[in-house]
């Protein structure tokens, strides 16, 4: 992989660009946070046109999941704050992979279990959030993390139990 991100990373950033408009096609109308705003704030807290020096696609990959799944989450806890709602912990993880489908309390409650997943099983947790936050699919993790899409699709089965019963303990 180069070194000079002019190089690489406008066409990652382009990939990013695309998944997130892919998200936003499922999405109901109305919803106040767009894909590429998502991806272009992400893209800021990387570092923006001074991009730290990646290893490779997987560890790029890895931040901007990361600084996805920050952005989600602190939007989240600032929405709660001001419904001041119920604490339901109600979350369908069938569409676990549609961050920015799930409203504030399940995304909170998902990033809670997932904090807790990355505890027992780092790699797991990973591959959540490469799903969860960043939205790429199965394949596009397994390659991103260098599984087989066999590991991944096993692991992705196992994470999704994990968080399911983490998060209707409470």
């Amino acid at each position: 992989m180069p070194q000079n991100p002019d190089q690489w990373l406008p066409l990652v950033y382009e990939e990013l660009r695309k998944l997130a408009a892919q998200k936003m096609a499922r999405e109901a109308p109305g919803q106040t946070l767009q894909a590429t705003a998502l991806v272009h704030e992400a893209w800021l807290r990387l570092g923006g046109d001074h991009q730290p020096p990646w290893e490779n696609r997987a560890h790029f990959f890895a931040a901007a999941a990361q600084a996805m799944r920050r952005i989600l989450i602190e939007r989240a806890r600032r929405r709660k704050a001001l419904c001041h709602g119920a604490d339901a912990r109600r979350v369908n993880l069938q569409s676990v992979e549609q961050a920015l489908e799930a409203d504030d309390d399940s995304l909170l409650a998902v990033d809670e279990a997932l904090d807790q997943l990355a505890r027992h099983d780092a790699a797991k947790a990973e591959l959540v959030k490469l799903r969860f936050f960043a939205g790429l699919t199965i394949e596009e993790a397994a390659r991103v993390l260098g599984l087989s899409q066999a590991t991944a699709k096993r692991h992705w089965t196992y994470a999704r139990a994990w968080l399911y019963r983490e998060i209707n303990r409470g």
